[in-house]
């Protein structure tokens, strides 16, 4: 039986959490196999989960805040110590590339000692790419457009995020990234999909749990719930159940396996 899976290695928003880790999600579809960000402390759970680090065809990182890439680092160490083999593309934000590849040796990441080819790529945006056995689009949101506004004048940083369409075996999936307002999430849905993974931070649950209401989605697990939402989660979930009769949902905790 194929496995069509979502590990959810951290749900947490961008706030210190004694309780959650940070934004890191493994998609597997059959063989294919997908993580999306890295959040910290992704290397540790990731070697408890006992999951073969050869396992990920790539390895997509939606954007630059570092609650969604701050364990890249000490993934990209752990690969090599745990003698990884396959070539490990990464598709980030385009003007990200640089300034990691210089991170990586700064940390002593040298080509010359991975046992692996490591690739830093561009998303292109709304093109179909083929990230191992599992077809990607990306699409942009508008999660950092404030601070585009507020600071890209000054600083010749990356201000694009992305969600993520990825299809295989019959399903897509859905992953919202971080948005800037629900309908951030017009170009995954166009089409009925099979899980929408999606945050709840950075509008109010009656918003989220509005829009998706008449969408074509058959099942939704809620990850990176503001601190104040997660604090009031009963009351979360009894909105969600008036607000979303149709649809089967979940608001995630971390280490949860969803099957799709």
């Amino acid at each position: 039986m194929k496995d069509f899976s979502l590990t959810c290695f951290g749900t947490g928003d961008g706030w210190p959490d004694a309780k959650r880790n940070h934004a890191a999600f493994l998609y597997r579809f059959g063989p294919g196999a997908i993580l999306v960000d890295c959040g910290e402390p992704l290397d540790r759970n990731y070697k408890d989960s006992g999951l073969s680090y050869d396992l990920f065809d790539g390895i997509l990182l939606s954007h630059m805040h570092s609650d969604h890439v701050g364990g890249f680092f000490m993934l990209m160490q752990s690969c090599w110590l745990e003698k990884r083999r396959k070539p490990l593309p990464v598709y980030m934000p385009g003007k990200a590339i640089p300034p990691m590849r210089q991170m990586l040796r700064t940390v002593f990441m040298f080509d010359e000692i991975l046992p692996f080819r490591l690739g830093l790529q561009p998303i292109r945006s709304g093109r179909k790419q083929s990230v191992g056995k599992v077809r990607v689009q990306a699409f942009p949101t508008s999660h950092l457009d404030r601070f585009r506004i507020r600071f890209g004048h000054k600083y010749p940083s990356d201000f694009r995020a992305y969600s993520f369409l990825l299809e295989a075996g019959g399903k897509r999936v859905a992953h919202s990234g971080d948005l800037g307002e629900p309908e951030d999430l017009d170009p995954l849905l166009k089409k009925p999909v099979d899980l929408l993974v999606c945050e709840l931070a950075h509008f109010s649950p009656e918003a989220i749990f509005n829009y998706l209401s008449d969408r074509p989605v058959k099942r939704v697990v809620f990850v990176h719930l503001a601190q104040h939402h997660r604090e009031r989660l009963n009351g979360t979930r009894k909105l969600a159940a008036t607000m979303l009769p149709g649809i089967r949902h979940v608001f995630a905790r971390d280490g949860e396996v969803v099957r799709f």
